[in-house]
């Protein structure tokens, strides 16, 4: 629809925005995306929850919810058409990188599981020795249960549905938002899928290590050990 806008969350932690921050900013900028900038949030949730609240946007905008460490490799103003065109009424999720399927430990990337066929999309990263472009391809873009959190795009209504507010059965204020929001949308019968978007990740996932993250992993699979496998 003509009147449809875009909008970008981003959670950044200092005012103080890296070089790659403000590019990208500039980028969705020209790409007619507005932007809302939570800065010094103490949860990912919230910052999201309370940025959603002020846009208070119509059911089908669309709404990024990204980190601010990416560039998205797009001409411009191809951005925009490429999230109009994937996001239809029945989707929930969209983003560059997913799996069909979850297994018991919750983790989206695991390896066996991307040699069997099963993790889609792909992702550019930056090799720090080099500074070369590191594509990594997890299969073809598609249908997927979940999907990784560096940019997630979805109907405001999807949102509401779904529910930006950190839930009662995870701890961590910072982790698993992005398995926690697309898996209760694929519950919901939402199809979340990778689409082309070509984005460089300037982090190979280094907080995947840090303690919070393992234990809200560790409640994620408490509240949905029955389904286990999570297949689609």
């Amino acid at each position: 629809m003509s009147d449809q806008k875009i909008y970008a969350f981003i959670c950044t932690r200092s005012k103080q925005l890296t070089d790659i921050t403000q590019r990208y900013l500039q980028y969705l900028a020209l790409s007619s995306v507005e932007v809302k900038l939570i800065v010094g949030q103490s949860s990912i949730f919230g910052g999201y929850l309370k940025a959603f609240k002020k846009t208070n946007p119509n059911p089908d905008d669309i709404i990024i919810l990204s980190h601010d460490d990416i560039q998205i490799r797009l001409p411009l103003p191809s951005l925009k058409e490429v999230l109009t065109k994937n996001i239809k009424n029945d989707t929930g999720f969209v983003g560059p990188a997913g799996t069909t399927y979850l297994g018991n430990d919750s983790i989206w990337w695991n390896q066996a599981r991307w040699g069997q066929g099963y993790h889609r999309g792909e992702v550019f990263h930056v090799t720090k020795e080099t500074q070369q472009l590191d594509k990594t391809v997890y299969g073809k873009n598609g249908q997927v249960v979940v999907l990784d959190g560096l940019f997630l795009a979805a109907k405001a209504k999807v949102l509401e549905d779904v529910g930006l507010e950190k839930p009662k059965y995870l701890e961590g204020e910072w982790d698993f938002y992005d398995i926690h929001y697309t898996y209760s949308a694929h519950q919901k019968g939402y199809i979340n899928k990778t689409i082309p978007l070509s984005i460089i990740h300037h982090s190979r996932g280094e907080l995947a290590g840090r303690d919070s993250w393992h234990r809200n992993r560790e409640l994620f699979i408490k509240k949905n050990e029955k389904e286990f496998p999570i297949v689609c």
